[in-house]
């Protein structure tokens, strides 16, 4: 499934053929055809088989149904791709091999590599371009898209380790010009903080390659903790905007009964293709729908407290600062992602992800949800490593393309999508679903934006109270991830009555200026609220609204300006200046610390983590809690209150893991006095094996402080003799 948004029409490009070796495309042969629309197309990638697993090559777009959310669509485009008159006929097709060799033991890991590299043998070609991706704490493009097979072997060949470095095998960069897509390597980012983390980076990276593509995931797999369940929903929505198909290929051979004695006959013992969500199956035993199933959850601990390990976040605590109009109170409504107002994204899960069958193992069921959800299958139960990577490539234009006109929805709405064939005894695949995401700069090239412009560049002030802070986590030298977090007054909101119900808009726009006034971030958003009656905006008014956005910076000084306005003369402007202090990946490090006073345990059903991670913001995770920076520095003495900060220890990409303590102080601010000391706690609890970051989350004990103005002081160490700098961050306790 791809999403296309354009005015008044959708462009299917022919697909040149690609030069080997850097040499440029030859120009298309003839004009590219166009599909007139209406506004845009929801395009679904489809594959039939019949009961013997042999692709039913002569359907017309009169065998088919689509439905989005149980609603059937009118198919508007239709083709096959491997039929020979298709004006996608010929195109160049793409396959990654991705070993994720953080699960792999050797033995199978060697299994696997000798596979592919007779695999390659007889199938990297001038229109079957592949490219080899290694993961094993970081995200290797070990070697871009080549139809060299010697290439491909070379790295494809030996045993690779959990500790591989973070720079790709090849030089991309100093590579000769060459007219291939290029994958981006994600190489030094802690995002590949764990497999999904990873998967769905390298899916984003595949979004400019053309057509669909199929990542070869090889794996050993692994058991779904509860915030899994939130990234793979990102993940399978991800591959879908991407057009990306996940293929699992699980490298341990013969590990269990997978699936009914039907089903195995029916794929002969190698492949699951589902018969659930996004995929109908047209034999007994078809369903779909459904999506998680229970778990526990860990805690914020006190400090030193806990258990259990965390995949982590990307963004945390820093400077603050307030407007013009006065500080604005404690912060606790909800967010742009966070509120319980209006948020599309609350059914997410229901919607894209498949229901887990019961009889895969529990390190499959991640597989299953993957392959469901993104239109492919699962290779499991077979030590015929080949003869699956075989029947993978079998696909590569073995599929139908079907288009239709969906229906105006919000953004961020997710839509269940299946598709039908009128004809027995077939089994049809197709991806389960796709998310309406907003953009990530809103307001681009509107009135609303450039009013906003207006209001930032002048000198005056707003007439709105607010409260931001900016904390910030490193994602790669020199570079962090900033988390805004702003406290608005709730009276600022104007709303409009409409058929009974109230409706308002919030405009912001974010900039942040470089000492020489160039601009060296931004981001704009618009958030739509929504309200039954006069007493559910009479309910929300009670407390600030709590806003959050994202970006990306590199080291430096900077001064950040945010105005935002939901209609009428009434705008806020808020101006904080932050640094980012210069960071190196292979040093022992401490992120900026992140206030929090609203905390929630993270589960398998939790769609407020869905909807973060679906709209590409990272969220602070620890120990199985959710921890949601405050928009302002004031915390209450009844709670809740805790800090969130990474550590950063290279160490752990190493054989053997090092100690590693953190220091929690409290400061009376006005005397200097110390209130609390903690000593150096060992945060192993907080540790992930292979992942450089520890991400801890700390309760802070503010019902033994009496109110007044405080500052938390944190500082790490390790057993190896690095300790890092001291990060503070103040507060006030009421």
């Amino acid at each position: 499934m791809k999403l296309i948004s354009i005015a008044s029409f959708v462009v299917f490009a022919a697909g040149a053929a690609l030069a080997q070796d850097g040499q440029q495309a030859a120009p298309p042969a003839a004009p590219t055809p166009v599909i007139k629309a209406e506004a845009r197309l929801v395009l679904v990638d489809t594959v039939v088989v019949d009961k013997k697993g042999n692709y039913i090559k002569d359907l017309t777009a009169k065998d088919f149904r689509v439905f989005e959310d149980n609603k059937e669509q009118d198919i508007k485009s239709f083709s096959f791709e491997a039929n020979p008159s298709s004006p996608a006929n010929g195109r160049t097709h793409y396959l990654v091999l991705f070993f994720d060799n953080s699960t792999m033991a050797v033995g199978d890991q060697m299994q696997a590599r000798n596979a592919a590299l007779k695999f390659i043998d007889a199938n990297a070609g001038p229109n079957r371009l592949m490219a080899i991706v290694d993961f094993g704490g970081s995200l290797n493009v070990a070697q871009n898209f080549t139809d060299n097979s010697e290439r491909l072997k070379n790295v494809v060949n030996g045993v690779k380790f959990s500790s591989v470095s973070p720079n790709p095998t090849v030089d991309i960069a100093s590579a000769a010009p060459t007219a291939l897509p290029v994958l981006s390597s994600g190489a030094s980012a802690f995002g590949a903080r764990d497999d999904l983390l990873a998967l769905r980076q390298l899916a984003k990276n595949l979004s400019s390659v053309p057509g669909r593509k199929i990542l070869v995931w090889l794996t050993a797999g692994f058991p779904l903790h509860d915030e899994l369940y939130s990234e793979a929903t990102a993940t399978i929505d991800a591959c879908n905007k991407s057009n990306v198909a996940v293929y699992p290929i699980d490298v341990r051979g013969l590990v269990a009964p997978f699936a009914s004695s039907e089903e195995k006959s029916l794929f002969r013992n190698v492949s699951y293709m589902p018969s659930g969500a996004g995929a109908e199956g047209q034999h007994p035993g078809g369903g779909g729908g459904g999506g998680g199933h229970p778990g526990g959850g860990g805690g914020v601990s006190s400090p030193g407290g806990g258990s259990g390990g965390s995949h982590g976040g990307t963004s945390g605590g820093g400077s603050h600062g307030t407007s013009t109009g006065g500080t604005g109170g404690r912060g606790g409504g909800g967010g742009t992602y966070n509120t319980p107002y209006n948020n599309p994204y609350t059914q997410a899960r229901q919607q894209i992800v498949p229901q887990l069958p019961p009889d895969v193992t529990a390190n499959q069921n991640v597989l299953y949800m993957i392959a469901a959800g993104t239109g492919g299958f699962m290779i499991v139960n077979t030590n015929d490593l080949l003869g699956g990577l075989q029947k993978i490539a079998n696909e590569q234009n073995e599929y139908y393309v079907l288009g239709y006109t969906p229906s105006d929805s919000p953004e961020g709405s997710c839509h269940a999508i299946k598709a039908k064939v009128d004809r027995g005894g077939t089994v049809i695949r197709s991806r389960s679903g796709y998310c309406n995401s907003k953009p990530v700069d809103a307001l681009a090239g509107t009135a609303a934006e450039k009013q906003l412009e207006t209001r930032a560049a002048s000198a005056g002030g707003g007439n709105v109270s607010a409260s931001v802070e900016l904390p910030y986590f490193y994602t790669s030298a020199n570079t962090a991830r900033v988390n805004v977090a702003i406290d608005i007054a709730p009276s600022s909101f104007k709303f409009e009555k409409q058929k009974g119900k109230y409706y308002s808009t919030l405009n912001v726009l974010g900039i942040a200026y470089s000492p020489a006034n160039a601009v060296a971030a931004r981001f704009s958003d618009t958030v739509k609220l929504d309200f039954a009656d006069k007493k559910e905006v009479e309910e929300f008014q009670q407390q600030p609204y709590h806003y959050e956005n994202q970006f990306d910076i590199a080291a430096g000084q900077y001064s950040l300006k945010v105005v935002f306005t939901s209609g009428g003369d009434s705008f806020g402007k808020l101006q904080s200046a932050f640094n980012i202090d210069p960071y190196d990946p292979t040093h022992f490090a401490l992120s900026a610390v992140a206030l929090s006073d609203r905390i929630s345990r993270v589960s398998n059903t939790d769609v407020a983590l869905d909807a973060v991670l679906l709209e590409d913001r990272t969220p602070l995770v620890s120990q199985g809690m959710q921890v949601m920076p405050s928009g302002s520095n004031q915390l209450r003495k009844a709670g809740p209150a805790a800090v969130y900060v990474e550590i950063y220890e290279p160490l752990l990409t190493g054989t053997t893991a090092p100690k590693v303590g953190l220091q929690l102080r409290i400061l009376d601010r006005k005397t200097g006095e110390q209130k609390l000391q903690t000593g150096f706690q060992n945060v192993a609890n907080y540790m992930k094996t292979g992942n450089p970051v520890i991400p801890v989350g700390l309760a802070l004990p503010v019902a033994k402080l009496n109110p007044g103005s405080y500052r938390a002081e944190l500082k790490a160490i390790d057993s190896a003799g690095n300790q890092s700098g001291v990060r503070t961050v103040d507060f006030e306790l009421n």
